[in-house]
């Protein structure tokens, strides 16, 4: 159940405390945070002292009930030094050695810090006295952003019903509640939505030679690398006449086509056509155009590709299959070439085909820069909000193409 204890100085103070606890125990938690002594605290309920020994339910607190704190100033001390457990203003302890052994010897205490706080118990049993400051600290700042938050509350209960003002405050509150509430429930119910999410690989051979493909029904075409297309000796059927520019997050140069060579996905053959494009931070990329020809299904159930309709299937890679470089997405987006997720047509690529012969040009459809414009902006500022670097909501955003659930995934996920 949650209790309020108001404490000497009208502060307000909320316990989620067990109905059976002892009154000793709970003026053990205000002592953590209050700093006030065990010993100088006096809890009255209805105005009535309550004493150590007793229980909560014994004296009638029931649950959002509230209790008040007044002080003993002559309170005798047999513990440590008040000195050795009192705090600086930015919350870490004077003397944290004293404190830890002050807290390690109060096994209920511990039993609530261990049931409320682990972090905090594992730092209070541990020896790095450093990182026990620190998280005092950082207990200390999120203490005082509750009592920012609970003061604004209470004002805002009191505020003048007419005042323009404090109703956009009034609706921002309700609105911020139901975001934290829904981040809450996804937390829980959803938390693979956090995740970066790996995508779809499989092995194939082009030409005779084993390659990772990403598989991309995002990309109007397949592509391959220069450096690729090199080792599997393709380079010799590069058509120059397709030459190039291809935009996205960047830009990349279209060095030309080779029209036809063989893939073996499974164990069967199939010819296939290509984009080369100098793009080092990917190799070979299934795009749309062969996804259909081929009649492919992608089938997330099974967690396979099925070609030709279903007469090959191969599995997609698992995380440890697929090479490092393949997964560290914010270089390619740092490179400002066109890696995964970033390829002709499924990010606004386009095509400068001024040097094709005439009747070949491509009629891909141009899309517009997604990095642009206000909406793009508006989206760094409700990322950066939830506490992320702007050049590293830039990055995410730019990765995945401007959706902004998968980029605050990458970005809680990283």
């Amino acid at each position: 159940m949650k209790i309020t204890v108001m404490t000497a100085d009208e502060q307000f103070i909320t316990l989620d405390v067990d109905p059976e606890e002892s009154v000793e125990n709970v003026k053990a938690l205000l002592e953590v945070e209050t700093r006030v002594s065990l010993q100088q605290q006096q809890l009255l309920f209805n105005g009535k002292e309550m004493r150590n020994a007793e229980r909560l339910s014994s004296v009638g607190v029931r649950d959002n009930d509230l209790v008040m704190m007044v002080l003993h100033t002559s309170a005798p001390s047999s513990r440590a030094p008040t000195n050795d457990l009192s705090f600086h203003p930015d919350g870490s302890a004077i003397n944290p050695g004293a404190f830890q052994q002050h807290v390690r010897r109060d096994s209920d205490m511990m039993a609530q810090l261990l049931q409320r706080d682990p972090a905090l118990a594992q730092a209070i049993l541990g020896s790095d006295l450093n990182g026990l400051q620190n998280l005092l600290r950082e207990r200390h700042q999120q203490r005082l952003e509750l009592r920012r938050q609970q003061e604004e509350e209470m004002a805002l209960m009191y505020a003048d019903p007419f005042d323009v003002e404090s109703q956009k405050k009034i609706e921002a509150a309700i609105r911020q509640k139901g975001i934290d509430e829904n981040w809450a429930a996804a937390l829980e119910y959803n938390p693979e939505a956090f995740a970066r999410v790996i995508m779809l690989y499989v092995d194939m051979e082009v030409n005779g030679v084993p390659l990772k493909a990403f598989v991309d029904s995002g990309a109007q075409s397949t592509i391959i690398s220069k450096s690729c297309a090199e080792r599997c000796g393709l380079l010799r059927l590069l058509d120059q006449r397709y030459k190039g520019i291809a935009h996205g997050v960047g830009q990349t140069e279209i060095l030309g086509r080779i029209h036809v060579a063989p893939i073996k996905i499974g164990n069967i053959f199939y010819p296939c056509s290509f984009m080369v494009l100098d793009a080092p931070n990917m190799e070979f990329l299934f795009g749309l155009d062969m996804l259909r020809k081929h009649q492919c299904i992608i089938d997330l159930k099974e967690n396979v590709l099925r070609v030709g309709g279903g007469e090959v299937s191969v599995p997609f890679l698992q995380e440890k299959d697929i090479p490092t470089h393949f997964l560290d997405e914010s270089r390619y987006s740092k490179q400002g070439s066109l890696g995964p997720g970033s390829l002709p047509e499924s990010s606004g690529a386009k095509e400068k085909n001024d040097n094709m012969p005439t009747g070949s040009r491509s009629s891909g459809t141009t899309l517009s820069d997604p990095t642009r414009g206000p909406e793009f902006e508006a989206k760094i500022a409700k990322l950066v909000d939830l506490g992320f670097g702007r050049e590293a909501v830039i990055q995410a955003l730019s990765l995945f193409n401007g959706n902004e659930e998968q980029a605050a995934g990458f970005l809680f996920g990283g």
